[in-house]
């Protein structure tokens, strides 16, 4: 007899269980809904892209994480680590295809070979929405109105989505002279809610003296109200500017809509990535902060110019929803069920068999997932598996039944009967 190969799969990969799979697809169905609400689009784009493509524009931390190889025609390919980039090619492949603004959504697996740890992991759900050809403040706020609706439509109320704009960032740095050191500046930064105020000091003093690295954690730690922390960032930044500007008109519309709860002004919110050039995004959970950002994004205006000489400036975000199932699964609020099935016809008799697919086609016309159970087996049996897919319903039929044209229905929960009863009578009380 051949070896049995171990049934494993790769760390930070995963199978899903139905009642794991159920929940992440309901999740996802609530998350599309809601950008069609809006008037988002469906797009899709190739999981392997040319290694060129999907690198030009990552940054180095994330270059180092992106699987790539040679494939069979010895091209050099890559999985796309997240939808923003293989978005930004679409967009200069595509555009004489298309309107603008364009508003899009995608909603699909990405990949990344970083540490795995709770809620994060090498291959991972995105559930992005973005909207290109414009730079507006309408449109930046829009997304923000985008990721607060998500989280309350997932059933999470309780969030705060926290901004901050990045060119204001720049300037600020090119004020102290550390323009060049951006990218590992952000990054250190970016970390500031993760290893503290001392830790990050520590590590920007490697970069800059100890004056400058004070000078940023004072520039990133957030004051009391928007209006202080704007103020602070302004003059820390060299004045007032369009980047300021901004900030103020996106408040404005905040407090016009009485959402200043849902949003608060934090300067040390500046994104990893290298590609964000104006607002940035992310959303906290108020009962564990500790997991980081749910949804996340910003204002990527140079980002397809890689791909094209036509100026196509994009705003977006992106739900993690693999984060987001840890999270609520932490908090106690994850609702998972093992199947879709409301109703089990039970085989009571063999030769009846076309009868009980007849009656579930039925049921299903009528809106209510059904199935027959495939054999001719002991109630006790069928009952047990109702039990183990956790089946609210049941219909007992046989000869007899079929004869008078009723059925039996049961609530298997309760045990509640309701006996020689038409189907339609058995449907009416499936709807309520």
């Amino acid at each position: 007899m051949a070896k049995l190969i171990e049934p494993k799969v790769l760390k930070g990969f995963r199978d899903f269980l139905p009642e794991q799979e159920i929940e992440r697809r309901e999740l996802m169905t609530r998350l599309e809904e809601t950008y069609k609400s809006f008037g988002f689009v469906p797009i899709d784009t190739p999981v392997l892209e040319y290694t060129n493509v999907l690198l030009g524009k990552g940054g180095g931390e994330t270059d180092k994480q992106v699987y790539h190889f040679m494939d069979h025609g010895k091209r050099d390919v890559a999985m796309r680590f997240d939808l923003t980039v293989p978005f930004a090619r679409y967009m200069a492949a595509h555009r004489h295809e298309l309107y603008l603004p364009f508003k899009r959504y995608h909603i699909n697996k990405v990949w990344r070979g970083e540490n795995t740890q709770k809620g994060r992991y090498r291959e991972f759900v995105q559930c992005d929405f973005d909207i290109v050809g414009v730079d507006s403040p309408s449109s930046d706020f829009e997304i923000l109105l985008m990721m607060r609706a998500s989280m309350q439509n997932l059933g999470v109320d309780k969030c705060t989505v926290q901004f901050s704009h990045r060119g204001i960032f720049n300037r600020f740095l090119e004020n102290l002279g550390l323009m060049e050191q951006s990218v590992e500046i952000l990054r250190i930064v970016d970390k500031l809610a993760k290893i503290g105020r001392d830790e990050v000091i520590s590590l920007l003093t490697e970069i800059a003296d100890g004056g400058r690295a004070e000078k940023i954690v004072d520039f990133i730690e957030a004051k009391d109200t928007f209006e202080s922390t704007l103020a602070n960032m302004t003059e820390l930044a060299g004045g007032p500017s369009e980047d300021t500007a901004r900030l103020e008109e996106i408040w404005a519309a905040i407090q016009d809509m009485g959402l200043e709860c849902s949003f608060i002004l934090n300067p040390s919110i500046t994104r990893g990535l290298d590609y964000y050039t104006g607002l940035v995004y992310e959303t906290f959970l108020d009962e564990l902060p500790s997991i980081g950002s749910v949804c996340s994004g910003g204002r990527y205006n140079n980002l397809a110019g890689l791909y094209t000489k036509e100026e196509l400036p994009g705003v977006g975000a992106s739900v993690g929803l693999d984060r987001l199932l840890a999270a609520l699964e932490e908090l106690g609020q994850s609702s998972r069920k093992k199947s879709y099935t409301k109703v089990l016809i039970f085989q009571m008799d063999g030769s009846l068999m076309g009868h009980y697919h007849k009656l579930a086609g039925q049921i299903r016309l009528a809106g209510v997932s059904c199935e027959v159970f495939p054999l001719d087996k002991k109630l006790g049996v069928q009952f047990k598996f109702a039990e183990q897919k956790e089946i609210p319903f049941g219909i007992i039929c046989g000869s007899e039944e079929k004869a008078a044209g009723t059925v039996n229905l049961k609530n298997l929960a309760s045990r509640e009967n309701y006996e020689g009863i038409s189907l339609e009578k058995a449907l009416e009380i499936l709807k309520a």
